[in-house]
């Protein structure tokens, strides 16, 4: 466990499901989080991300300010060190470093396990994930212009990767 001012990292599990799912909503709904409409219930949420790889921020009182979780990128071996991740925070806990703390363990915990990618795609409007990230060791790695309809709208995607520094 990781703690970071009055944020604890824990393991994210099914016991945080309605807090995951509700901060994803939120993220859905300012709409520059994912191309997403609706949040994802929890089995399938649950189904979809690695379990060794994913955890909750929360406060003193246990109240989940944000998660991370990752999920491969292919199932083919060669690929078998490249993840992708999401990362989102609550509304009123963003600004207190909660993001970065995430990405930390999620750095920590793939670094441990030999993931030597973690890659992303992110909204170019959402310039404070971006700027996170870039503070975390992320960089871009190109723009995928026009990928998707958004909203009735044409988006953009920004694709970044950390490589790892200590995985050869």
């Amino acid at each position: 466990m990781t703690a970071s001012l009055s944020t604890l990292v824990i393991p994210l599990t099914a016991e945080h499901a309605d807090q995951v799912i509700a901060i994803y909503q939120a993220g859905i709904d300012e709409g520059n989080a994912t191309f997403e409409t609706t949040a994802p219930t929890w089995e399938q949420f649950d189904a979809g991300k690695l379990p060794e790889h994913r955890f909750a921020a929360v406060d003193e009182t246990g109240r989940l300010l944000g998660w991370i979780a990752a999920s491969r990128v292919s199932e083919r071996s060669a690929y078998a060190g490249v993840i992708e991740h999401s990362v989102y925070v609550h509304p009123d806990a963003r600004g207190r470093g909660v993001a970065s703390t995430l990405l930390k363990a999620l750095v920590d915990s793939t670094e441990a396990a030999g993931i030597w990618t973690i890659q992303s795609g992110i909204f170019p409007e959402n310039t404070a994930s971006l700027a996170v990230h870039a503070r975390t060791g992320f960089r871009v790695i190109g723009t995928r212009e026009r990928v998707g309809r958004h909203r009735g709208v044409w988006r953009d995607v920004v694709l970044l990767e950390r490589r790892s520094t200590t995985v050869v």
